[in-house]
């Protein structure tokens, strides 16, 4: 009977230290686990409330509370321009609200997908339209082009555009075409502003940006002459140069040089010969 006790004694002994092993190792992962979680929540990034489109917001919708969401956004990868929800003390330093106190709405620029950033370049100031001034860049002046079919590029001209602008006219007895102006943006094509728009359009005019001097000439030359335009491409920084083309170049026709006969000069003196006078030559001074 005590050999079965005894026997008893150890087999519970051994299973509680064999259960005591088992813990102590589910415990050491658990541990591990928590480590490796509080790492992983040093490591992640801060995140910022932002505002973004809880629909598709096209060009001319007023923004209300009821077209945007809270979403949060990771500090290192917030789009330049755009709208957070500010606490009263950013507030109170002059940060920027989408939804100023005063009530005033903003309007849409350009258009806005779902869950896409607000971002300030996309929308006007409070209570401004999206009419052309609001596009406007300080110092800048909107000026209208007449165009047609083929001096408007085909109608595939849209607003955000840049265009050079080409004069034909005469000057110096022949016809020429000259440079005008290269790069100015279009603000409309005929009375529309929104860029989102795709399909070409055959504009009677186009609204550009120009500055005030940059108008006087704009002005000038289509009031003496035709004007053209170029579209530029997308991302394209080339700098142009003066060019001026007239029929002869276009043609390769070369000039002849006139060249005068230079006549050599003289020099005489007159001397009297009884009632003749006779001039004789002499060379001439320095």
């Amino acid at each position: 009977m005590r050999v079965v006790f005894g026997l008893v004694l150890v087999v519970g002994i051994g299973l509680a230290g064999f259960a005591a092993y088992l813990a102590k190792d589910r415990f050491d992962q658990y541990q591990a686990k928590v480590a490796e979680q509080e790492k992983l929540l040093q490591s992640n990034v801060p995140l910022v409330p932002v505002f973004v489109a809880k629909r598709q917001v096209a060009y001319g919708e007023q923004l209300t509370k009821d077209d945007v969401r809270i979403v949060a956004w990771p500090d290192n990868a917030i789009p330049e321009g755009a709208f957070m929800n500010y606490s009263e003390e950013q507030l109170a330093d002059g940060a920027d609200p989408l939804f100023p106190q005063n009530g005033e709405l903003r309007t849409v620029l350009r258009q806005m997908e779902k869950d896409e950033a607000v971002l300030a370049i996309k929308v006007t100031a409070p209570g401004e339209d999206a009419g052309v001034s609001s596009r406007l860049e300080k110092g800048m002046r909107a000026f209208a082009l007449r165009v047609d079919v083929s001096s408007g590029v085909s109608g595939f001209l849209r607003p955000g555009d840049y265009v050079d602008v080409y004069w034909t006219g005469e000057a110096r007895g022949r016809e020429v075409t000259k440079l005008i102006d290269s790069k100015l943006k279009l603000l409309a094509v005929d009375q529309i502003a929104d860029g989102d728009r795709s399909a070409p359009t055959i504009a009677r005019t186009v609204t550009v940006a120009a500055t005030p001097d940059e108008v006087g000439a704009l002005a000038q030359a289509q009031s003496t002459g035709r004007l053209s335009l170029s579209l530029v491409g997308a991302g394209d920084d080339t700098e142009v140069s003066a060019i001026e083309i007239d029929q002869n170049q276009l043609l390769g026709i070369q000039e002849e040089q006139r060249v005068e006969a230079v006549k050599e000069k003289v020099c005489t003196i007159k001397t009297r010969r009884g009632a003749e006078v006779v001039e004789i030559p002499v060379d001439c001074p320095d």
